[in-house]
């Protein structure tokens, strides 16, 4: 039986699953029976990497979500609308999914799931979070006997390749940035990657199929890396750290009904920490379980070579899951939780932190911010004081024992009343 494909999208991911479906000798037994009957674009006349014929190409989206012959439809033109609605009228039509969209899987995903769910139809959405790693089969099916209890990752190519080039050179952050634009790997407007909201849209996915309850992207804690600067990369190199984009999730499994921790933000982490030495625009998650212990997934985030493998691994999978057991909904591959997780507040975080301090350079200093911190609950672990920088100004460079995210905030606003204090340039939080 042939299995019918609309693509949505003929654009790097697009045109990367047209060759995979256009040259299956010596892949996976099951893509010569896929066949992609429409394309649907938003421009005829854009010139395509790909060899297709034009006679299946259309500007005419719906029609192809409309097809009563299509089986399966793979939605890559990104955004929101109308990848969002063609989904959904795709789904009322019957047919199965297969997205790389984070964006809309990350805000709409009740919406998706509970439709699906509805028709009996599979959302496939591995090429979402982390390109060609198979991270997401790997949490539904492989890792689906382990009580997992931490996720934490390198979610976003462009930060991590920033961050590595000034780890490496001693670059600053804006010029790192305009090279990454220059190469393609950050967007004229970087906000989504360097602020964290890519990441974010990421970690609901991979939060949610880890915790087992669907995550308000709202709920998730964010930071960007736009404060990181050469001199924190320096002092992390110091102290023996470097710094990523992480995100993180976490749940105390040992306590029943336990609320889930999941924040996005810059993280110093020690270099004998598995994510240390992924650089690059390499993605990477670590995840913990029980009884499995560690498991680290890494390789390549983006690209259309990445992205299009995890497309066609998810159409094959559908294919296969139809021939075993057609008309009949996998909860294996399909979503299977409706609840929405307990997210934990930010304040009650318990982690380390390193602080960034610039301050008058007079005696006295030291004990102010001891006391500062003393009053408050907040041990310190480290302490570089270093020269004078210029204009009798000082830095000072603190990093604390385990401390309550309450109690540190609290001891810095007090530290920012203190009149030897001239500013705090950057607080980051370590791992």
């Amino acid at each position: 039986m042939t299995y019918k494909v609309g693509l949505l999208g003929l654009g790097t991911v697009g045109a990367g699953v047209v060759k995979i479906l256009q040259n299956p000798k010596g892949r996976h037994p099951l893509l010569p029976d896929l066949q992609i009957t429409h394309v649907g674009v938003r421009s005829l006349t854009k010139a395509r990497d790909v060899a297709i014929s034009s006679d299946i190409v259309t500007d005419d989206l719906d029609s192809i979500v409309n097809d009563p012959e299509i089986d399966i439809i793979v939605e890559v033109i990104g955004g929101i609308e109308p990848a969002k609605s063609l989904i959904l009228k795709a789904i009322a039509n019957g047919k199965h999914i297969v997205t790389a969209n984070k964006a809309v899987i990350a805000r709409y995903g009740n919406e998706i799931f509970t439709a699906a769910k509805q028709k009996g139809v599979y959302v496939m959405l591995e090429a979402a979070a982390c390109g060609g790693i198979p991270v997401i089969q790997a949490l539904k099916q492989s890792l689906g006997g382990n009580r997992i209890s931490e996720l934490t990752g390198i979610v976003n190519g462009t930060t991590n390749y920033i961050l590595s080039r000034m780890y490496f050179e001693g670059a600053d952050f804006e010029a790192t940035l305009a090279e990454a634009q220059k190469l393609g790997y950050a967007e004229a407007d970087p906000t989504a990657d360097v602020d964290g909201y890519d990441a974010a849209d990421k970690m609901a996915i991979l939060a949610s199929l880890a915790f087992g309850d669907r995550v308000k992207l709202e709920d998730i804690y964010r930071e960007g890396i736009r404060a990181i600067t050469s001199a924190d990369i320096g002092y992390a190199k110091e102290l023996g750290f470097t710094i990523k984009l992480l995100g993180i999730a976490k749940r105390d499994v040992t306590q029943e009904d336990s609320p889930l921790e999941i924040r996005v933000h810059p993280t110093m982490i020690p270099l004998q920490h598995p994510l240390a030495n992924i650089h690059g625009v390499t993605n990477a998650v670590r995840i913990e379980g029980d009884p499995i212990g560690e498991v680290v997934f890494s390789g390549p985030g983006a690209g259309s070579g990445a992205t299009a493998s995890a497309v066609v691994a998810d159409i094959i999978n559908i294919v296969a899951a139809l021939k075993a057991i057609p008309n009949n909904i996998n909860q294996l591959m399909g979503c299977s939780h409706e609840h929405y997780a307990e997210i934990a507040p930010i304040a009650n975080t318990v982690t380390q932190f390193y602080a960034r301090l610039v301050t008058h350079d007079q005696p006295g200093v030291i004990g102010d911010l001891g006391n500062a911190f003393g009053k408050h609950q907040v041990s310190l672990k480290a302490i570089l004081q270093k020269n004078t920088i210029h204009d009798g100004l000082a830095e000072i460079v603190v990093v604390t024992q385990q401390v309550s995210e309450l109690n540190f905030q609290q001891a810095i606003a007090a530290i920012r009343d203190l009149p030897t204090l001239h500013s705090i340039p950057t607080i980051l939080r370590v791992l």
